[in-house]
């Protein structure tokens, strides 16, 4: 149950984010001094802009959410967030042809610096990391 709140957690508040972004007066603005830019972009390939085939980016997300369901009982939560992050991409996805993402931290040390993220890319990442925790400790 855990799993399925909190998917539907970070799929609704990505859902949100992105509505409440999608207005020309909020794409693009520089917060925390410059370190944090909100900026508009649209990204049609994989990870990092990698140009695959849209079927083949939208096969592969399913059979990964596919795989982390399978694993949600060893860490809900983790689980959770990648479905959620994951679920929303994919949606994302198969609705406009492509994923919006809006966060950019321009004062990271390169190549860090020019990518561009979202909120579903944070999600996916921090429940991976709880997923490889997880598996670490139940190993020990």
């Amino acid at each position: 149950m855990k799993t399925l709140v909190t998917a539907a957690a970070v799929f609704g508040s990505c859902t949100a984010l992105r509505w409440y972004l999608d207005r020309t007066s909020r794409r693009e603005a520089d917060f925390c001094g410059g370190r944090v830019r909100l900026t508009d972009l649209r990204n049609r390939g994989a990870a990092f802009g990698l140009p695959l085939p849209a079927k083949l980016i939208e096969g592969a997300s399913a059979a990964a959410l596919g795989a982390v369901w399978t694993a949600r009982r060893r860490h809900p939560l983790g689980a959770g967030l990648v479905l959620g992050g994951g679920a929303s991409n994919l949606w994302e996805r198969v609705r406009h042809g492509a994923v919006c993402d809006y966060v950019q931290f321009p004062r990271l040390p390169e190549p860090w610096d020019w990518y561009v993220y979202n909120l579903a890319d944070f999600a996916i990442l921090l429940g991976g990391a709880g997923l490889a925790a997880g598996r670490r400790r139940k190993e020990r």
